[in-house]
Parts: C-alpha cells; sequence; structure tokens
C-alpha cells in the first residue's frame, strides 16, 4: 500500500521524500522492521523511538513517521512529521490493515475489575449465538479458545489493528476486547469503531501510572466520551458509573439491587438472586423484559459481570429468550474464581484478585461457598502500586478468617520490602502467616485446612510464572494447588 493511502486521516506537519513509495509493513518496535516497511517513532513513557530510527533504516525502513526531524535526513528515506506518534499510530495502522474494526461486530470492556470475565463471558455467549468470536486481552488473544499470550491487556494501536485484521482474516464476525486505562490514555484504541462499550467499575489500581483516583477515571471515561461508542453499557451500582451515567443521555443501565429504580431509557436489573453450590439463579427485569438467568459462575460480582453481558447482547439486538436458553452453558473463565474440589479435601478457589477492592470481592464471593474456615493466600507485585499493599492486608484480614502472606511475581524489588509493606496493613498478626516461597504457602494450607474449608489463592489467576528478578519461572497456582489435593 501506498504511503500517501497510509496518511489518508494523517495531518503532516512535514514530509521530506516520497510519500507514494509502497510500504509492505508498520511497526513501532524497530527490531521487527524489515525491507519496505513504515516505522513509527514513539514517544513512550520508558523509551523514546527516535532513538532507533537509524537502526530501523539499517533493518530496511523506507519511511519514518516521527515527531522530531532528525538533522541529517537519509535520501532514501521517507520522513513524516506529526504532532503526535501516538495519536497517529492508530489512524496509520487501520489504513494498513483494511480498517478491521467496521467489519466485526466489536464490544471493548473497560474497569477495573471484570473485564477478562466479561469479554470472555461476550465471545462464549456470542459463539453459542453462531457468531465466530474472537478476544483480545489480559489472557491472550485469538478466536474463542485459540487465543495466544499478550504482553499487554491493551496492546499497541498497531498490534491492536493487526490483532483485528487477524480475527478477520480467520472468519471472525464478533470480537470482545479488554481496554485498559493505559490503552485509553496512548490513544492505542482511538481509530476503532466499537458496536459497544461497558463499564465494570472503578477501584485502586494503576495509581503508579495514573497518579490519582481522578486522572485514572478520566482515562476510562475517555472511552465513552471521546471513543463515541453506538451504545454504552454501564454499571449503576458504582458510584463512578453512576455518575457518568447522569452525562450520557444513551446510557444503559445495569445493577444488582432489586431497589434499583432506572431513570435511563434502557435498563436492567435483579429483582431477586439465590446463591447455590453450582452458581446462582437471577430474577432479571429490564426494558427488553423479564426472566431468570441459571447462571454458572461463583459469586455475587460475577452477576454484575454476567447482567453487563446479557445487557450488551440485548441491546444489539438478540432476543431474551436465546439468553435465557444458552446461559447455562457458559463456562468460568481460568483463573477467574476458579474452583478446584477433590472428595473430602478443602475446596480451593484461584483468583487473578490483585487489587484490595477485587480481593474483597474474590472473598466475599467465597464466602457464600464456605462452612467451614475462610484461609486467602496472597501477595503483591513487585515495581507496581506500593500504596495499595497495606490496603490488600485490610481486606484480607477483614473478609478472610485466616491469611497467608507469600510472594507473588517480585519482579526487580526485594522480596523483603514488599512483605513489610504487606504487613503494615494487618491490625492483628495472630490469624495471619508469613510463608515466602508460593508454593510452601499453597502446600502448608491445604494440608491445614479441613474439607468444609475453602481457600482462595489470590493474585496470579491464569498465570503460569512468576518472576523473580530478571528470570521467568514455571508456576501456576492451579497445578500446585492439583498435586497437594491429590497428594496421599
Amino acid at each position: 500500500m501506498k504511503l500517501s493511502k497510509l496518511l489518508t486521516n494523517v495531518k503532516p506537519i512535514a514530509c521530506k521524500g516520497d510519500v507514494d513509495i509502497e510500504i509492505k509493513g508498520v511497526n513501532i518496535d524497530s527490531r521487527k522492521i524489515e525491507n519496505g516497511h513504515l516505522f513509527i517513532a514513539m514517544k513512550g513513557t520508558q523509551v523514546d523511538g527516535h532513538k532507533f530510527i537509524s537502526k530501523a533504516i539499517e533493518l530496511g525502513a523506507v519511511a519514518i513517521l516521527l515527531e522530531d526531524m532528525p538533522e541529517v535526513l537519509d535520501d532514501k528515506v521517507t520522513y513524516v512529521q506529526v504532532a503526535s506518534t501516538e495519536e497517529d499510530a492508530g489512524k496509520v495502522a487501520t489504513m494498513f490493515y483494511g480498517d478491521p474494526s467496521h467489519k466485526l461486530k466489536l464490544v471493548g470492556v473497560t474497569g477495573t475489575n471484570g473485564k477478562t470475565t466479561v469479554s470472555q463471558l461476550l465471545a462464549q455467549w456470542a459463539t453459542l449465538l453462531g457468531h465466530k468470536a474472537a478476544v483480545m486481552g489480559t489472557i491472550g488473544n485469538g478466536l474463542l479458545g485459540q487465543v495466544k499470550e499478550a504482553k499487554n491487556t491493551t496492546g499497541s494501536a498497531v498490534e491492536v489493528q493487526e490483532s483485528l485484521a487477524d480475527f478477520v482474516e480467520k472468519g471472525a464476525d464478533f470480537a470482545s476486547i479488554e481496554v485498559s486505562s493505559h490503552g485509553l490514555v496512548q490513544h492505542r484504541v482511538e481509530a476503532l469503531k466499537f458496536k459497544a462499550a461497558i463499564f465494570t467499575n472503578l477501584s485502586r489500581d494503576h495509581l503508579d501510572y495514573h497518579e490519582t483516583m481522578e486522572k485514572y477515571a478520566e482515562a476510562k471515561k475517555r472511552f465513552f466520551i471521546d471513543l463515541a461508542p453506538e451504545l454504552q453499557i454501564l454499571n449503576a451500582d458504582d458510584p463512578i458509573g453512576a455518575a457518568w451515567l447522569n452525562e450520557l443521555p444513551s446510557g444503559i443501565a445495569v445493577s444488582c439491587r432489586p431497589d434499583f429504580q432506572p431513570t435511563s431509557k434502557q435498563w436492567l436489573y435483579t429483582t431477586q438472586i439465590r446463591f447455590t453450590h453450582e452458581g446462582a439463579v437471577i430474577d432479571v427485569a429490564s426494558s427488553w423484559g423479564n426472566g431468570t438467568l441459571h447462571s454458572p459462575l461463583i459469586g455475587a460480582f460475577n452477576v454484575s459481570n454476567l447482567l453487563l453481558a446479557t445487557a450488551v447482547l440485548l441491546a444489539l439486538g438478540y432476543s431474551f429468550d436465546d439468553l435465557i436458553r444458552t446461559v447455562s452453558q457458559l463456562k468460568g473463565v481460568n483463573g477467574r474464581m476458579e474452583l478446584i474440589k477433590k472428595a473430602g479435601k478443602p475446596t480451593v478457589i484461584v483468583d487473578y484478585a490483585h487489587t484490595p477492592d477485587a480481593l474483597e470481592k474474590a472473598l466475599n464471593a467465597a464466602r457464600e461457598h464456605c462452612k467451614g474456615k475462610l484461609w486467602c493466600i496472597f501477595g503483591c507485585g513487585g515495581d507496581r502500586d506500593a500504596g495499595k499493599r497495606p490496603l490488600m492486608a485490610k481486606a484480607a484480614e477483614q473478609f478472610a478468617d485466616l491469611v497467608i502472606v507469600t510472594q507473588d511475581n517480585p519482579r526487580t524489588e526485594d522480596p523483603n520490602k514488599i512483605e513489610a509493606d504487606i504487613l503494615t496493613g494487618f491490625s492483628r498478626m495472630e490469624d495471619v502467616g508469613v510463608i515466602p516461597d508460593r508454593e510452601e504457602a499453597i502446600k502448608f494450607t491445604i494440608e491445614n485446612a479441613v474439607e468444609n474449608d475453602v481457600i482462595v489463592i489470590a493474585g496470579k489467576g491464569h498465570e503460569n510464572y512468576q518472576i523473580i528478578g530478571d528470570k521467568t519461572l514455571h508456576f501456576s497456582d492451579q497445578e500446585v494447588a492439583e498435586a497437594y489435593l491429590t497428594k496421599k
């Protein structure tokens, strides 16, 4: 494709060289450049792509999209100067990959917790309703059941377009994607056409990046205001969601409260919830009619996740009868309130909860299924928001009976420092144990818990690795729990 075509929606400040040259690939990573590629020099939070322009040219780049023109130019290369490569990367990639979001029924999910579950449920449900569905997010990208691991929840603007184009090529007609606050601030999803945007909730996370809760909320809000999705579905039980609904005349309100009083044009709420060992029976009232959903998911917050998915599909035109008929076939998501049960042993629940709010929700959900003691095993990631560590401890102490503090992904941070930060949040240490080795922590808990007890192993969920220093080691909470639950 000619460079001039790629620049259709871009307003260059200056161009040096031939804009009619043929472009064979687009990349923001200089290491992936091949002959005939366009290199986009991004000014990232840690690395400035402008430093790698000469490397990209060495590898075969024939054009550079940049913000700062070099003093010395290569006469075989075309230079296109723009005000912000971050904002324009998506526009260029959209053209190169044939605008794939317009060829999909694309639903985006944002919020602190629940993004993965809601997006996975939507993809599963769409499949049951006859679609070929794909997902993009924390667990990975790809057609449902064929995901490949991804580095970030929301990839770069180029990676996102490339993935969507791959979905279309493989026959997908529906995609549900997680939209992170980083992705929104850094314009990674700017050029996408969303059929629907979903807001799950907002609680403390990523303040090492956003600095304040206000900035974090504003980042999420961009999805509903600046990106102009056709449908806006928001959790009205969250104070932020409720506030935004007042600003969004077409917003669709979703609530788990039987006393909810809808004020929006379209809405959905529960009139009654009955929790069982298999999940929940949920009576629903909505602007599309009433019905009962038999949910296979554990916990009250998963009722909220399921209702958000239900509201989206109803708003997209699917019948309530079809949703009621198929809902029981949905499956829980790997590492999201994942149940591991063995006869005569304590019940283990593996969950990704790595924020205070998510941990509180996971423990409250587990309590509904617990007849004995509720145990909590957790740690906190290194090189991440240290302020939430004592808050995680407070949540564990308040909502579990017994707590074991262990390592999560310490990364390059001193594990002892992380542990010390966590311990400041406990008010009583008599019900708290510290076992730094994560496998030992799981082993100890399973060996000391009894049949009616429930053990929540929080923080890693679907992750099958631990990052310690500069090493990534294989580690799966599920595998370790299975091993000790089946040990004679």
